[in-house]
């Protein structure tokens, strides 16, 4: 599982050396941490019950609910109280396996501090096999707007290899059943799984298509270290990864999501119109502040970014003591925030204006140019944006542009 970064102590009391949060939208990202099984390539910050140390699924939406009433003090006493949250994003792990009216209980705590904006958008993530008409029903009535459905393949054999506990007929079922709740929806897909064939990825891409969805994310997948996927590779068991197949699994995904009425806001995310955008996603590439609750979930508020400890059990422990959460933190300096705005922004459709950019990484631009990396008349109106190429080698552009 990964770790986390290494920054500074953060103080017990959470406290944060800055004036409230920056002028910028506010969003909430919810963490819960729970699974059934652990999936083979997944090193994200999820427990399965064996591995939970004493902690219940109810006992952790206590101490979710201790945090965010923990919350409102500490900005207040910052200078600024929080401003009502304009998206909320319940991910994990499998939010769908904590009750429907624990996760109301939740969206309540967040009501009462921050607050909801009126049209926020409300995301809850989603195993297809752990939802049911009448559970999205209940979410929908707590306050829920969109499900994002972690479809990841239609083909049986790429699930086995991913671990994935559904099948894609479930797929359907938790999109249909979505959408007679009035959410809207959205599926989460990986590419280049070990062995996956580009007719299997367009198996996927077909897939998802016909299941007349709002919106799709699409990763490449990563075999991260100490996975059970990495020792699967590492034992030859599954082939490495092969860069190119990735590209080409890639241009095969915007072609035919975009040859379906998809347009791609952000490198990885398609959607069918603006309004099914991810906007909490995009916040994160545009730099907002936001506030994430639960074990291992981050945070940034106007320039400074901590981190909770990961485990539930400690997490916990902290909650009890009517102790902040938070391990450690950062404060970012203005050259680090100028940096951030180059490496996150570049990834979304409407890039970044030229002159964010340090007189020396305006100086790289025209051989991004030639390389066919950047949109040349975007430039000339006063915009760095991604060609086609560019998005496959988005790292190398950034590198580039934030090279000393």
């Amino acid at each position: 599982m990964a770790s986390l970064p290494r920054g500074e102590v953060a103080p017990r009391d959470g406290s944060l050396p800055v004036a409230g949060l920056a002028d910028t939208p506010f969003g909430v990202y919810i963490h819960i941490p729970f699974c059934t099984v652990r999936c083979g390539y997944c090193d994200f910050n999820t427990y399965t019950s064996t591995e939970l140390r004493g902690v219940t699924r109810q006992s952790f939406t206590d101490d979710l609910l201790g945090e965010i009433r923990m919350s409102a003090d500490i900005v207040r006493d910052s200078g600024t109280p929080l401003r009502p949250a304009a998206t909320v994003f319940i991910g994990g792990g499998t939010p769908t396996l904590v009750p429907p009216a624990d996760i109301a209980r939740t969206l309540d705590a967040v009501r009462s501090t921050a607050g909801i904006a009126d049209g926020a958008e409300v995301t809850i993530e989603a195993n297809p096999d752990t939802v049911s008409p009448e559970s999205l029903r209940e979410l929908a009535a707590a306050g829920v707007t969109r499900v994002s459905v972690g479809m990841q393949s239609a083909v049986p054999r790429v699930l086995d290899i991913l671990d994935r506990t559904h099948d894609p007929e479930s797929v359907a079922l938790a999109i249909r059943w979505a959408k007679e709740a009035g959410l809207q929806t959205s599926v989460d897909l990986i590419y280049g799984t070990p062995s996956e064939t580009l007719d299997e990825w367009r198996t996927t891409l077909d897939a998802a298509i016909a299941l007349d969805t709002d919106h799709v994310s699409a990763y490449s997948l990563i075999v991260e270290e100490g996975t059970a996927l990495e020792r699967r590779v590492r034992r030859g068991e599954l082939a490495p990864i092969d860069d190119d197949v990735h590209a080409d699994m890639y241009e095969l995904a915007d072609a035919t999501l975009g040859g379906a009425g998809f347009e791609w806001y952000e490198v990885s995310n398609w959607s069918r119109s603006t309004d099914s955008r991810s906007r909490h996603n995009l916040s994160y590439w545009t730099g907002a502040d936001w506030w994430g609750f639960g074990p291992g979930a981050h945070s940034h508020i106007n320039g400074v970014r901590w981190w909770n400890v990961k485990h539930p059990a400690a997490y916990a422990e902290r909650i009890a003591a009517g102790e902040s959460p938070a391990l450690e933190r950062e404060i970012l300096d203005s050259d680090q925030r100028a940096d951030e705005v180059v490496l996150l922004g570049i990834r979304v459709r409407d890039g970044i204006a030229l002159d964010v950019l340090s007189p020396r990484a305006r100086t790289s631009v025209a051989g991004l140019i030639a390389d066919g990396l950047v949109d040349g008349s975007a430039a000339i109106a006063g915009r760095l944006v991604l060609t086609d190429r560019g998005r496959l080698l988005a790292d190398f552009v950034v590198r580039t542009l934030l090279a000393d």
